[in-house]
């Protein structure tokens, strides 16, 4: 089991600003901030609105527990137009890259003039390497729009199992 990093409401609202300040400073230019659902939804909409972008998401699912990974599936697509445009793909965290990866690719097969990537938590082990992070971190981090969730999951994997369930 990893360690895990919960970050409260305050904590959350200062890595938001700091990744959309680090995406101003660079002075690229972006026309879309697409946000990867769940976790990537608020942190867009922070971005979007600090740097005054249209704000469009995607929904995929790579996880079906605590660090239990399943296979990356794209549920829900961009309803805004990607060709052409210069989109910036944003979301809380990469582990392995695989989903950041894989919706990448698919933004991509609509041609835009440019894809960057931003998250507020890199792992160092990820293959995907973003182009604006805040943090690097080896802990799971919790959110503070999931702790009952995370916690829940915690008990439940905690739980010994009786001889027919393992």
């Amino acid at each position: 089991m990893p360690d895990f990093r919960y970050v409260g409401w305050s904590e959350y609202g200062r890595l938001t600003e700091m990744l959309a300040k680090k995406v101003a400073e660079s002075r690229e230019r972006f026309d879309l901030a697409v946000g990867i659902a769940r976790g990537g939804v608020p942190v867009a909409m922070v971005v979007s609105d600090r740097l005054g972008l249209r704000l469009d998401f995607v929904k995929a699912r790579s996880y079906s527990g605590i660090a239990k990974r399943s296979r990356t599936t794209i549920l829900q697509g961009t309803t805004e137009k990607v060709g052409g445009r210069r989109v910036l793909l944003v979301d809380d965290l990469v582990d392995e890259g695989v989903t950041m990866a894989t919706v990448a690719r698919r933004l991509a097969k609509s041609r835009p003039a440019a894809l960057k990537t931003a998250v507020l938590f890199k792992k160092p082990w990820s293959t995907t390497h973003p182009d604006f992070f805040v943090e690097e971190t080896e802990d799971w981090v919790v959110f503070p729009f999931e702790t009952h969730e995370v916690e829940s999951l915690r008990k439940a994997e905690a739980r010994p199992r009786s001889p027919k369930q393992r």
